[in-house]
């Protein structure tokens, strides 16, 4: 749930424009370090270059884009100190409104859990990451959306935004990572279930989330700062 700028107005050409390229770099169709060849963008929307370059602006200032000197406008990379922060603190946040949720989740809101988790299970067999990490926030929120404290709530949104900002799924890098998050989404449930202590809950949900960045920091070689 990206904040969206509202200093253009709602369905003019730049707001066109700053969307469609938005939801393709979110989308993985644009990939870091994809050109933004504002005449082609231009061309394909059937605007002129002006709107697209103030949504290239826009898209600039919210770290999705930067510009190369003699290439011009390109995707944004993912930068792996940032994620490494973004995802300690989400652990500790998300952790901690899990916990706070656990006793105002009814059974239907599990139900509801479970089904996106098996959703989760089933792309497995076709992996399409992208997909996997909609379904996997999806799952999440379900968990973390009963949080009665609105602050904490905040920061667990604002740690999604970023990671989405950061265009960054996990499961790109590690796939293997995916299926044993959906065994840990199962385990959290049964927990949730079980009528589990706050502090159980807290420390389940805080261990899959490290358990993520831990897989993507093997990955990437990037030194961990636990």
């Amino acid at each position: 749930m990206i904040t969206q700028s509202v200093d253009a107005p709602a369905g003019s050409k730049s707001e066109q424009a700053y969307a469609a390229i938005k939801e393709k770099i979110l989308a993985g169709k644009y990939t870091p370090g994809y050109r933004l060849v504002l005449a082609k963008i231009a061309d394909d929307l059937g605007f002129s270059v002006v709107p697209v370059r103030e949504a290239i602006r826009r898209l600039e200032a919210e770290s999705y884009v930067t510009f190369e000197r003699n290439v011009g406008a390109t995707v944004a990379g993912i930068d792996p100190t940032e994620y490494l922060y973004t995802m300690q603190t989400l652990s500790i946040v998300e952790g901690a409104a899990t916990a706070l949720s656990a006793p105002r989740i009814m059974p239907a809101d599990v139900a509801r859990a479970r089904a996106v988790n098996e959703r989760m299970r089933e792309c497995l067999g076709h992996f399409d990451p992208v997909q996997f990490t909609a379904l996997n926030l999806e799952f999440h929120s379900i968990l973390f959306e009963n949080c009665p404290n609105p602050h904490i709530l905040d920061l667990v949104h604002r740690g999604w935004n970023r990671l989405q900002a950061l265009r960054s799924s996990t499961f790109s890098y590690v796939p293997g990572r995916a299926q044993q998050s959906v065994a840990e989404h199962e385990a959290l449930l049964a927990l949730i279930e079980g009528g589990a202590g706050p502090d159980d809950v807290e420390h389940t949900a805080r261990a899959h989330r490290t358990a993520t960045l831990d897989a993507y920091l093997t990955h990437t070689n990037h030194p961990t700062q636990h």
